[in-house]
């Protein structure tokens, strides 16, 4: 992986509140959910501090990515193609959320413990649950999609309201009724 030059932010007004979107010249490194003004204060400056490079807000170039979360929230897109840069998850938690973008497909659920056995890590299930709520990348790299073992819809970074709106948009749960 090459150093970050530079890191290009946006807001994507969403249904579920606004997205902050950043990426890296390797590909999408963050997503946060309730985008506010309060929210970008704090995290913009500290996104360039981690990665050591200038935060500049361009729509432009994460416009492939804008592009794809409006036809996921239009319930048209189901795979998310855009390169991401890892580089805000490390060890365990890498290794889990790769495993989670690449094996738990869209109107699916998988329990903590059963990703944690298909990582290797027979005794990880609480790990697991760290590194769902410290994904960088939630909605691409579909933590939501992670619950308890007994069906429980388990924690979410972003609040169960929202975990609970994006899987009846893939189907799993049904739709709130307000």
């Amino acid at each position: 992986m090459g150093s970050v030059t530079e890191v290009a932010w946006t807001v994507v007004d969403a249904p579920i509140g606004p997205l902050l979107v950043a990426g890296t010249q390797q590909g999408l490194v963050l997503v946060g959910f309730r985008a506010v003004p309060a929210y970008l204060e704090r995290t913009l400056p500290a996104l360039g501090r981690r990665l050591g490079a200038p935060v500049v807000e361009d729509a432009a170039r994460l416009e492939p990515v804008t592009t794809q979360l409006a036809a996921y929230f239009a319930g048209t897109l189901r795979t998310f193609d855009v390169p991401l840069d890892w580089s805000l998850a490390t060890g365990f938690a890498r290794k889990v959320l790769r495993e989670l973008a690449s094996g738990v497909p869209y109107g699916s659920v998988v329990g903590y413990q059963d990703l944690a056995d298909r990582v290797g890590e027979r005794d990880a299930a609480r790990a697991v649950g760290a590194a769902m709520g410290a994904n960088p990348l939630p909605v691409i790299v579909p933590c939501h999609r992670v619950i308890e073992s007994d069906g429980g819809i388990g924690g979410f970074g972003g609040g169960l309201e929202i975990k609970r709106q994006l899987l009846a948009l893939e189907g799993v749960l049904p739709a709130p009724l307000f």
